[in-house]
C-alpha cells in the first residue's frame, strides 16, 4: 500500500488528483469549525457531549460540525438520504425507470432530481435542528440558551446550513470526478476519523480490560474486512473461435470475477442514514411520545442494532441488484462468443449467474451485519466509554477500512493504466 502511494505521488497527474482530494478534505474540516451566526457554540458543544444518543452519532458523521452547528453541520447525510429515496422510488415509478434506461443522459436527470431533493431535505433538517436546540430538547439546557431565536436569525441559520450541505454535495462530486476515490465515502471517512483521537484517549484512560481487549477487537475487524472485501468467486469463461471480418480470432479462457462483498460499504452507510432518521425526527418533535420513540431507537440499543442489521442485509441485496444485471452479462457473453463450461448460453447462463450471485450476496450481506453489530455489543456490555463506542465501534471501523480499501484499489487501477508500455517504446 505504501509503495502504491509513493508511485502515485511520483506520477504527475495522480499527484494532482491526490492533492485535489486532500484540499477538498481540508476545506471540509475547515468548514466544520465555522459556526453559524447566533449560535452559542461552546454551550452547544457541552450539551451535545453530555447528551450522547442519536445526536452523538450524528456528530460523528458530521465530523464534529453538529457540536458547534457549523457550516457543514448537516454533513453528507441529506445527500445520502436523497439517494436512497430516489433509488427506492426508481422501480416504482415508470418515468424514473425510463430515465434509468436512457444511459448517461437519464442518469444526469436522476442526479439532478437527487440534488433538488438534497436541498429540500437539508432545509428541513436545518430548521428542525434550529428548533430543537432552541427549545431545550437537549438535557440540562434551557430554551434560548443555545440559539438566538429570532426570525431573521433562524432564516440565516437555515440558509447557512442548507448552503453548507449543498456545497458539501458539490465537493463530494468534484472529488469523484477530479480526485481519487468516491467523494461521498471519503467525506464520511474523514468525518469518522476526526472522532478517533477522542476515542483513543478514552480507551487509554479506560480500564485494564478495555486497554487489552479493544485493540484485539479492532485488529480482528480490520483483518476480516480486508479478507472478505478482497475475496472473489472466479466464474470460468471460455471463448470459441469466430470470424471477425477476414480474420479468425483464436478462442481462449478467462474468468468473470464476482466479489463476495460486491456492494462494499455502501449498504452500511445507507443503513446508518436510515436508522438515524427515526430517532432524529423523534428528538426534533416537541411531543413526549416522540422523545420516548427516539429513546427506544437510541444508538447502541437492541432495537437500533437489530434495525441496522436488517437494513444492511436488505440494502446489500438491493445495491447488488442495481449494479449487476445477470441477464445483461449473459447477453454480452453470448454476443462475443463466450460461454461458461457446462452451462448453455443465453437464459441458462443468466440463471446460473443469478444463483451464484444470490449465494455470494447472502454471505456478503451477513458479513457486514456481524462486523457492524458484534463489536458494538462487545463495547456496550464490556463497560467501554461512550467516546470509545462512537469512534471505534463496528460500523465506524467497517466504513473506514472499506473506504480505504476502495480508494487504494482505485489508485492501483490508475497506476496500472499508466504503467502499460505498449508495443512501441
Amino acid at each position: 500500500m505504501l509503495e502504491n502511494l509513493i508511485n502515485a505521488w511520483r506520477t504527475p497527474d495522480l499527484r494532482r488528483k491526490l492533492l485535489f482530494t486532500a484540499m477538498i478534505l481540508a476545506l471540509y474540516r475547515l468548514g466544520s469549525f465555522i459556526p453559524s451566526p447566533g449560535v452559542n457554540s461552546d454551550a452547544l458543544s457541552s450539551a451535545l457531549s453530555a447528551q450522547g444518543g442519536i445526536f452523538g452519532l450524528l456528530a460523528v458523521f458530521s465530523g464534529g460540525g453538529l457540536s458547534r452547528l457549523g457550516l457543514f453541520a448537516l454533513g453528507i447525510m441529506p445527500y445520502i438520504t436523497a439517494s436512497i429515496i430516489l433509488q427506492v422510488m426508481t422501480p416504482v415509478f415508470p418515468s424514473l425507470q425510463a430515465l434509468q434506461k436512457e444511459g448517461e443522459l437519464g442518469q444526469r436527470r436522476i442526479t439532478q432530481y437527487t440534488r433538488y431533493l438534497t436541498v429540500f431535505l437539508a432545509a428541513l433538517q436545518a430548521l428542525g435542528y434550529t428548533y430543537a436546540f432552541h427549545s431545550g430538547t437537549l438535557g440540562g439546557t434551557a430554551a434560548g440558551d443555545l440559539i438566538n431565536f429570532t426570525l431573521g436569525n433562524v432564516i440565516l441559520i437555515v440558509m447557512t446550513l442548507t448552503a453548507g450541505a449543498t456545497l458539501l454535495m458539490w465537493m463530494g462530486e468534484q472529488v469523484t470526478q477530479r480526485g481519487i476515490g468516491n467523494g461521498m465515502s471519503l467525506l464520511i471517512f474523514a468525518s469518522i476519523l476526526t472522532s478517533a483521537p477522542a476515542g483513543i484517549n478514552a480507551w487509554w484512560n479506560g480500564s485494564s480490560f478495555e486497554k487489552l481487549s479493544l485493540p484485539l477487537v479492532v485488529l480482528a475487524v480490520v483483518i476480516a474486512v480486508v479478507f472478505v472485501q478482497e475475496g472473489i468467486r472466479k466464474i470460468p469463461i471460455q471463448y470459441a473461435k469466430r470470424m471477425v471480418g477476414r480474420r479468425m480470432t483464436s478462442g481462449g479462457s478467462t474468468y468473470l470475477p464476482l466479489r463476495i462483498n460486491m456492494a462494499g460499504v455502501i449498504p452500511v452507510i445507507f443503513a446508518a442514514a436510515v436508522m438515524a432518521f427515526p430517532p432524529t425526527v423523534g428528538q426534533l418533535l416537541p411531543w413526549e411520545w416522540a422523545h420516548s420513540f427516539a429513546q427506544f431507537f437510541t444508538p447502541g440499543g437492541w432495537p437500533f442494532l437489530i434495525g441496522e442489521a436488517v437494513m444492511i442485509f436488505m440494502f446489500t441485496f438491493f445495491y447488488v441488484a442495481v449494479i449487476f444485471n445477470s441477464i445483461e452479462q449473459a447477453d454480452n457473453l453470448k454476443k462475443y462468443g463466450g460461454f461458461i463450461p457446462g452451462v448453455r448460453p443465453g437464459r441458462p447462463t443468466a440463471q446460473y449467474l443469478e444463483r451464484v450471485l444470490v449465494r455470494l450476496t447472502v454471505a456478503g450481506g451477513l458479513f457486514p451485519v456481524i462486523v457492524a453489530v458484534a463489536p458494538s455489543l462487545f463495547i456496550k456490555y464490556g463497560g467501554f466509554s461512550t467516546a470509545t463506542a462512537r469512534a471505534l465501534g463496528g460500523t465506524s471501523v467497517l466504513i473506514v477500512v472499506g473506504v480505504a480499501l476502495d480508494t487504494m484499489r482505485q489508485i492501483e487501477s490508475q497506476l496500472a493504466q499508466r504503467s502499460y508500455e505498449g508495443f512501441l517504446k
